[in-house]
């Protein structure tokens, strides 16, 4: 009988499991950890969009929706959305949250041997997906501010650079993109013929948004640059992690192609979770974003004391580098021996100088796992 690891495919060997999903795993079989590490929301899903899942599942709505999601959460999100960045953004495609709205945009769009270019560090599925399509990652180094440092990615560029990937508020660092850094990564994307992906997963999470001459916002590059998917969900801003729910825009020719590759990979959205999130629209979360802000300047407050770390403009993660002397991995590892769990770095970059932290859990923890933390430095 043939060993079964030999049915295994070059592509399932090309990268590890998630080192987030192995903190998952490890955070099960540990006795009430200080759990730092994972990025769940610590508020609930509102009870306006559990009712609305509810009420769809008892009104029948179980069956497949239409690939694209179902109309009126679509032609919701495409109103509100063109009201924000200030143009139509055309049509809306419901994904299996963004990190499946990713995997379709980069299938759609990378070929074998094309190049995506994006900052490191990153969000840890960028570079795998890249693998998954067949294509490579172009890691642009943004330490040690994370600012996204244009002439830096501008000579980065070869001819097979076909995709930028710009994440903001950027996971693990928390960093913001400024007016100033949209408008430079869309002149280099211009400049070369680049299609954008902006990952806006933690949009909502913005603490120190400035704003323009006209008062208003810049902060997605679809506002500037029509060959710009936007990639946005709900489990973030609504809590929904479980539910899978993300949405697309972008140039319809390349949404329509996504749509046809969740026809034959995610099928559609989960339809009654449709209905919920179209319910959660009419629910302000204002009160959490400002938990959340509260909760990152008591971190950066705490830590700061003893790491050296960049102060986070959103989502909500820091990400401190590690004592001197030590790698983020080996000082991780200390952190575990002591019941606290953090990411090591080299899990969203290539270098092993920094972790991140999680601050979405009770005050309380935050307190005694950073208070830790410190006396470990």
């Amino acid at each position: 009988m043939k060993d079964p690891s030999l049915y295994i495919s070059n592509r399932a060997h090309g990268f590890d499991a998630s080192g987030i999903r192995k903190a998952f795993d490890l955070a099960a079989k540990m006795k009430d950890p200080i759990n730092l590490s994972i990025g769940l929301p610590d508020f609930d899903v509102p009870e306006l969009a559990k009712e609305a899942a509810i009420a769809a599942i008892r009104a029948g709505h179980n069956r497949y929706s239409q690939t694209q999601g179902i109309a009126p959460l679509r032609e919701r999100l495409r109103r509100d959305l063109s009201a924000e960045i200030g143009r139509d953004v055309g049509e809306i495609l419901i994904t299996s949250g963004v990190t499946g709205g990713l995997l379709l945009a980069i299938l759609a769009t990378i070929d074998p041997g094309e190049e995506v270019i994006f900052l490191d560090p990153y969000f840890v599925m960028y570079k795998h997906m890249v693998t998954i399509a067949g294509g490579k990652s172009l890691m642009v180094d943004s330490y040690p501010d994370f600012r996204f440092p244009a002439e830096r990615v501008d000579r980065a560029i070869t001819p097979k650079t076909k995709l930028m990937i710009l994440g903001s508020p950027a996971n693990p660092t928390g960093a913001v993109m400024e007016e100033a850094e949209i408008r430079a990564a869309v002149d280099v994307a211009k400049k070369h013929d680049l299609l954008i992906v902006s990952d806006e997963i933690y949009e909502p999470f913005l603490y120190d948004v400035s704003r323009t001459a006209d008062g208003k916002r810049l902060y997605s590059a679809g506002a500037l640059y029509e060959n710009t998917i936007i990639l946005r969900g709900f489990s973030k801003s609504h809590a929904m992690t479980g539910w899978r729910l993300g949405y697309a825009a972008g140039p319809q020719e390349i949404i329509q192609q996504m749509a046809k590759l969740q026809q034959y990979t995610f099928i559609c959205g989960p339809t009654p979770l449709q209905y919920g999130a179209l319910a959660a629209l009419d629910t302000s979360m204002k009160t959490n974003i400002a938990a959340s802000r509260k909760k990152r300047d008591l971190v950066f407050d705490l830590i700061s004391k003893k790491f050296e770390l960049t102060r986070p403009g959103g989502a909500f993660y820091v990400f401190p580098k590690a004592p001197p002397g030590m790698t983020a991995s080996a000082f991780c590892a200390r952190a575990v021996e002591h019941n606290v769990l953090i990411i090591p770095g080299n899990v969203f970059s290539e270098r092993d100088t920094h972790f991140r932290i999680s601050y979405a859990t009770t005050d309380e923890k935050l307190q005694q796992g950073i208070e830790i933390l410190n006396r470990l430095a």
